[in-house]
């Protein structure tokens, strides 16, 4: 919305320009009206309950702890005890329910069966109401920096958070198949979107960090701190 305002652009495993679920194809067609499976209803409901009761322990797979050290970090990443309480406790301070996380949602026909409302974070960054592609038409281009972790399992052309891929993978039933419901390329979204900004007259880099989930910033933070500090050398 103000370009003018911004010196260069450091994205750090970035959901697609084209939100979160209900959408396919690098150019982020939306997968039917309702857009389904994106929103408020596509959150695991253990986690939810979890989180909501400050849970700590790790004998359930959705709770929090097990979430951030095997989704959010590459196991078997760990940081200190101490910087892991921390995070739990960020975790723990998220507001839950229908104004908030994860948002409201509507039941639909279309598999499967659960399409965004109107109201939270989740339904904030459904393509239903999430498409920032216009970027590559901005006038003031400036340079962007996209770093990524290698094996990011939310944000991915296979994420586990993605009703197509988990459709796929047989663990949401009654999958209508690649041609009706195929997986989101998140990824190759974000990669065609930066491609149409270069052509249009500005530029990228994508880095790929090894051995890192969703947060490279944390797993391998040497190797993030320095790129982006000659990254923002470079634009000055």
């Amino acid at each position: 919305d103000n370009p003018q305002k911004v010196a260069s652009l450091t994205l750090i495993n970035p959901i697609s320009p084209y939100g979160f679920g209900g959408s396919k194809g690098e150019n982020g067609t939306p997968i039917n009206a309702n857009y389904s499976g994106s929103g408020g209803g596509g959150v695991n409901q253990d986690f939810i309950k979890l989180l909501s009761e400050s849970y700590r322990g790790d004998d359930n797979p959705n709770a929090p702890l097990n979430v951030l050290n095997n989704h959010y970090f590459k196991s078997p990443f760990r940081v200190s005890q101490e910087l892991e309480e921390i995070f739990l406790s960020s975790m723990s301070s998220t507001k839950i329910g229908p104004l908030h996380y994860p948002g409201d949602f509507e039941t639909c026909l279309e598999w499967p069966g659960v399409s965004p409302g109107v109201t939270g974070i989740n339904n904030a960054f459904s393509a239903k109401y999430m498409d920032v592609s216009a970027i590559s038409d901005v006038t003031n281009k400036v340079p962007i920096l996209w770093i990524r972790g290698s094996d990011d399992i939310i944000v991915s052309d296979t994420s586990l958070y993605d009703f197509g891929f988990l459709g796929k993978c047989g663990f949401v039933p009654d999958w209508p198949g690649e041609d009706v419901y195929p997986p989101q390329p998140m990824v190759s979204q974000m990669r065609y979107v930066l491609e149409q900004y270069k052509a249009k007259g500005g530029s990228y880099e994508e880095i790929i960090v090894p051995d890192t989930g969703h947060s490279p910033h944390i797993e391998k933070a040497q190797i993030v701190h320095d790129k982006i500090h000659s990254f923002l050398a470079s634009t000055q």
